[in-house]
């Protein structure tokens, strides 16, 4: 087998695709491409018997995410006692504390959390150990399903780390447990390093150092991470290859230079530390990946086997597959598998560089070619310029950054680290300010909601088709190949510009309302309100719902650009969104009506952002992208925002929509007074469905077919109320709404249209 063990790693990697996409094509491809290697004489039969045995294995072992039950749970479970083994690290957020939890009676496993119920009370969980057996009372409730298209499903997530209910506790000190195991105390350690971080350095070194050496990092501002992530430089922070390679690298030398030890016993040392390395480190896939490759050449050496390195990558993948095979589901193991497949496979071209800004440019460029179509089925986006800030940021870390944070550690204990701490944080706000230039200056990324797998097999087989001219100096096949790739990807950024189809989405945000109208053929984008959660008790807008779903939302329709962004009312369930639009998203202008007030930071951003104010009134007519939307009111300044709500007339798909705000029954019954023959066929419930508004005889002049209704579920508000429905129902419109059907979708040409809930 030996040369052969990249057969097997194909054969499940078959396998794993099949079953995540219900699709047996790759099956029938890789038994004709076994059939045509033996009959060509180039496999062994012995690699033919384990590549079909191993996908045939994989096809049964590989488990298949599948939510029997999806939606919201309509019926809760009882209490329960619960007696089992907490499984893995006690891990401390701000306000809670979480565990997982493996059940002695049914071996299910339990998401446990205990929230602090005010900022005073002390999380005291020392009796909390890693493989203690504890023994507590709780009601397992199933974790909430994403209701929006694009939002990151935590059901899913959690059910790929076998995980299905999570449970809530009323207090600490309820949860009985004794006992511990081993890695209680590499847990230990890390919570110990990280303590000992915060003291002896700055906030901001600290912050990195735990990242760096510790894997953790929750203590990096959220916006760093976001610009990391916006270019392509999220695995700087996460441990793999390269800090596992230097943290080999400067132990072995340590070891060998100060004399501490022989070579032999060095690397023996290398095999017992690099394990335990990888649990305090965080235990990722991507540092398990790396620690593993190192133990096996280490061990190959000492016992003077010959491997390939794609033998050594086949193998540690399928080890990694066959102790925990929902490792598959996990980003960070798909992202380092494919990026370090990637280099073994260029080696020849990469060993051929003239320097090192070179190596490092060809180095960034297969990465992010390998990972690519993962980007946009994870992420929704790629930065063709993170190839350049790559090769410009990745030699600053390997050689600088990541180096000085072990270094930190080893002199943290003498004053000195107090001048290095100063001089860090001064390179490390030059590096945050240039990004922040390119992110502000040259953010061109392309978005797009991935690609089936079939083209995704076609892409790889174009890139290595690509490659395989690079590293023979054929520049003529290689540029046509390239250009290939490139128009290839293209088409699939564009095609929204070629499709008949517009989209309006309403977006399940909870308590308030959030509409996103995508014309046919991108002719516009914009927005009918942008609603926020809201923190207490300040009454602020926080970025919840922004982050969670209106962004994820936009990503995954490659939506980089809006005509407009219209606000029917100033209230932070309609307008509490609309600064983190406008701070990210090129905005062409704002609508509001003549009554709304605009405050002072919102005219500054807008300014700085270069977008237009329009105020409208009754009347106006507007006309985003060839479409028109007619404003049917204010009439006049009522003193009260939701009745100045701006209402909307407009023809979707061959269809009349009515959008209303939060208009009471006094506007009501103007609009009938303004217009008598008004005929609705979709109408935007107002207020939420609040008995304020939508007064039967308002529902009888205008005759709805469908009702849209946003509100959130079990809000306190009792929306929609009963008195709503059943105006609804009486002239006989289908009601859609968020709490029960997640977002509503209409998919419209220029004659018609149909809708679409996203729960079933």
């Amino acid at each position: 087998m030996k040369g052969n063990w990249h057969i097997v790693a194909i054969a499940v990697t078959v396998s794993i695709i099949t079953v995540l996409t219900s699709n047996y094509l790759f099956v029938a491809c890789y038994i004709i491409w076994l059939g045509y290697l033996l009959f060509q004489r180039r496999l062994r039969k012995v690699a033919l018997l384990l590549g079909s045995a191993f996908l045939c294995f994989f096809l049964l072992y590989i488990p298949k995410i599948q939510d029997s039950q999806p939606g919201f749970s309509e019926t809760s479970l009882p209490e329960q006692s619960f007696i089992g083994q907490i499984n893995g690290p006690i891990e401390k957020k701000p306000t809670h504390i979480q565990f997982t939890f493996e059940d002695n009676a049914t071996n299910q496993r339990f998401l446990v959390m205990y929230f602090q119920n005010d900022a005073s009370e002390t999380l005291n969980s020392s009796h909390l150990k890693s493989g203690a057996t504890c023994e507590f009372l709780g009601v397992p409730e199933r974790p909430n399903p994403s209701t929006n298209p694009g939002e990151f499903n935590y059901r899913d997530y959690l059910a790929s780390k076998k995980i299905t209910y999570q449970v809530n506790l009323n207090a600490l000190h309820d949860v009985i447990c004794t006992g511990q195991d081993l890695f209680h105390r590499f847990y230990t350690l890390r919570e110990n390093l990280s303590t000992y971080i915060d003291k002896r350095v700055s906030s901001n070194t600290s912050a990195w150092m735990k990242g760096l050496v510790l894997g953790d990092d929750s203590a990096i501002p959220e916006d760093t991470i976001e610009l990391f992530q916006r270019w392509s430089l999220s695995h700087l922070l996460a441990i793999s290859g390269l800090h596992v390679g230097l943290f080999v690298a400067f132990l072995y030398f340590a070891l060998l230079k100060l004399n501490l030890l022989t070579k032999e016993k060095a690397q023996w040392l290398i095999l017992f530390l690099l394990p335990a390395y990888a649990v305090v480190a965080g235990g990722e896939p991507s540092i398990w990946r790396a620690s593993m490759m190192v133990l096996c050449f280490i061990l190959l050496r000492k016992f003077k086997r010959a491997f390939s390195y794609t033998d050594v990558l086949s193998f540690v993948f399928l080890l990694f597959v066959l102790i925990n095979p929902y490792m598959v589901y996990h980003v960070g193991f798909q992202l380092s598998f494919l990026v370090t497949l990637g280099l073994l496979l260029s080696q020849k071209w990469l060993s051929n560089s003239n320097s090192l800004i070179e190596q490092g440019l060809k180095i960034s460029f297969v990465a992010q070619m390998m990972i690519l179509p993962l980007l946009f089925h994870h992420f929704y986006t790629f930065q063709p310029l993170s190839l350049l800030v790559n090769t410009l940021v990745v030699p600053y870390f390997s050689v600088l950054i990541i180096p000085s944070m072990f270094l930190f550690l080893l002199i943290s204990p003498f004053p000195i680290i107090n001048v290095f701490d100063k001089l860090f944080s001064m390179a490390q706000n030059v590096l945050l300010t240039l990004l922040r230039f390119f992110n502000e200056h040259v953010n061109y990324p392309w978005t797009m909601d991935g690609m089936a797998i079939e083209f995704v097999a076609v892409y790889y087989g174009l890139f290595f088709v690509f490659m395989y001219y690079v590293q023979n100096k054929d520049n003529k096949n290689a540029f046509i190949a390239g250009s290939i790739v490139v128009i290839f990807v293209s088409c699939f950024v564009a095609i929204p510009y070629f499709s008949p189809y517009g989209v309006i989405t309403m977006l399940d945000i909870g308590q308030g309302d959030a509409y996103v109208v995508e014309l046919p053929y991108r002719k516009g984008v914009f927005l009918i309100d942008a609603g926020a959660g809201v923190s207490f008790p300040e009454r602020t807008p926080t970025n919840s719902k922004y982050k969670q779903i209106i962004q994820p939302y936009l990503k995954s329709r490659g939506v980089t650009k809006l005509d407009a962004i219209i606000i029917t009312h100033k209230d932070i369930d309609h307008s509490g969104s609309v600064q983190y639009l406008a701070e990210e998203y090129k905005t062409d202008q704002i609508i509001v009506s003549d009554y709304y007030e605009i405050d002072q930071s919102s005219k500054e951003l807008w300014n700085q952002k270069n977008i237009a104010v329009q105020r409208v009134k009754q009347g106006d007519q507007l006309n985003l992208g060839g479409q028109q939307l007619h404003v049917l009111a204010p009439m006049s300044d009522k003193g009260s925002p939701n009745e100045n709500s701006i209402v909307l007339l407009a023809e979707f798909g061959g269809q009349s929509w009515l959008f209303t705000g939060d208009i009471g029954r006094e506007e009501e019954k103007e609009l009938m007074r303004s217009y008598e023959h008004l005929s609705i066929d979709v109408l935007k419930v107002a207020h939420h469905g609040s008995s304020s508004s939508s007064d039967d005889a308002f529902l009888d002049h205008i005759e709805p077919e469908i009702g849209l209704i946003s509100a959130g579920r079990n809000n306190r508000y009792g929306h929609p109320t009963e008195e709503v429905i059943a105006g609804l129902e009486n002239v006989e419109a289908t009601v859609l709404r968020t709490d029960k059907d997640g977002a509503v979708q209409f998919v419209f040409t220029q004659e018609a249209g149909t809708f679409y809930k996203f729960l079933p």
